[in-house]
């Protein structure tokens, strides 16, 4: 095998670029994609792995991408979010938010439980069913790749790290792909609509807005920039401040705290200032950076990995997608009251149990711009997937790796 091709960081940007109007224009193309409310990033970048991974099998050579200039674009969408954020949505979002953490706590369990079965059954230590479960899916990369050493020391599992970053890969493709088609579903079945339709989405333009345009002009857009940047600054401090006291959190959670507190304090102080927040320039802004990000990480997915494990990846796979499936439609929609923001975070949910929570808003960001806005949901399922996942499946995945 010869060795790899390596992708500098501002190319790989370009690729990103390319890789987002690809599937932008597929999407327009295609119908079928539109009515299963496949995110746009989602189709060019899967369409880019499988090119990768024909390089590979048939050339005898890997693509590899530097990425240290994505995390810029993760952290400018979660700025976003945070500058969305109203205190009354906060609020508003209470009751919501605690269903979700019981319900993510339930899914973390299911999901060790599931991957605990299938490691046994197809002859791999009980442990390393957390690499098939929910350090690998509700995780992600960082978290399998982060535990994959403890599976190893408590089991003598090889190939522990290859194997957890071959399920978050899956995870992550499955992910991109079940959320849209489970909303769209849920809205066509039971007739939903937004309770405020007139309201801005706070992710991307509605299909309609986009073909209409919504004044957006170069002062807004450099306001939105502004106050994102500012956001991200505070971000970075904070996020030194919370190390020195030995917590570890992604850099992206103290800069969606930061953009929060900018947002209503300047709504506090400034109330007759030119806005920022639900403005069709940041919506604009938020789904660029969202649409970059998630092209970058899924056309670099070295799906290779994943066909080297073959019936037992499948197997275990298909499981936990169905599980993941039947929870949303069954259990979380009912939950959180059957309405139009239920359907939307069933969207989000389904993307979050299997990849990563820039795919779950891709995939609530596709709904909400074919179907309405649902500004709530794009405040609760980050909240839940930034302070909350990390430590109660830390917990989860430690009693099972010790037993």
């Amino acid at each position: 095998m010869d060795d790899p091709i390596l992708i500098p960081n501002f190319i790989s940007v370009t690729l990103g670029f390319a890789v987002f109007l690809l599937g932008a224009g597929l999407n327009a193309r295609i119908s079928l994609l539109r009515h299963l409310n496949i995110p746009e990033p989602v189709t060019g970048g899967l369409l880019a792995a499988l090119v990768g991974w024909g390089l590979y099998q048939w050339g005898g050579t890997a693509i590899e991408f530097q990425m240290d200039a994505r995390d810029y674009f993760l952290v400018l969408f979660f700025a976003g979010i945070g500058l969305n954020a109203r205190l009354s949505d906060l609020i508003a979002g209470g009751k919501p938010l605690a269903i979700l953490l019981g319900l993510t706590l339930a899914t973390i369990v299911a999901q060790n439980l599931i991957g605990v079965i299938g490691a046994v059954v197809f002859g791999y230590p009980a442990q390393a069913g957390v690499l098939f479960g929910s350090a690998a899916l509700i995780g992600g990369h960082g978290t399998a790749i982060a535990w994959a050493p403890d599976v190893a020391a408590a089991t003598g599992l090889e190939g522990a790290t290859e194997l957890g970053v071959a399920v978050a890969t899956l995870g992550l493709v499955l992910a991109a792909l079940v959320g849209g088609p489970i909303a769209g579903y849920l809205i066509n079945r039971h007739d939903l609509s937004p309770s405020r339709p007139d309201e801005e989405n706070t992710i991307g333009l509605s299909h309609d807005a986009a073909a209409e345009g919504q004044g957006i002009d170069h002062l807004g857009l450099m306001r939105v920039m502004l106050y994102l940047n500012l956001a991200i600054i505070l971000g970075y401090a904070l996020h030194a401040l919370i190390a020195q006291f030995g917590l570890k959190l992604p850099l992206f959670v103290p800069c969606l705290i930061a953009a929060i507190v900018i947002a209503n304090l300047r709504a506090l102080l400034l109330p007759n200032a030119n806005p920022v927040a639900r403005t069709p320039a940041l919506a604009l802004v938020s789904e660029f950076a969202l649409g970059a990000f998630l092209a970058m990480s899924l056309m670099s997915l070295q799906l290779w990995t994943i066909a080297g494990l073959g019936m037992t990846i499948a197997m275990i796979m298909l499981a936990q997608t169905l599980f993941a499936v039947l929870f949303v439609l069954y259990v979380l929609f009912p939950l959180l009251g059957r309405g139009y923001r239920a359907a939307v975070l069933a969207a989000g949910f389904g993307g979050f149990a299997l990849g990563a929570t820039p795919t779950a808003i891709a995939n609530m960001t596709a709904v909400t711009k074919r179907y309405g806005p649902s500004p709530i949901a794009f405040v609760v399922l980050p909240l839940v997937s930034a302070f909350f996942v990390d430590i109660a499946n830390a917990i989860v995945i430690q009693i099972i790796v010790n037993l």
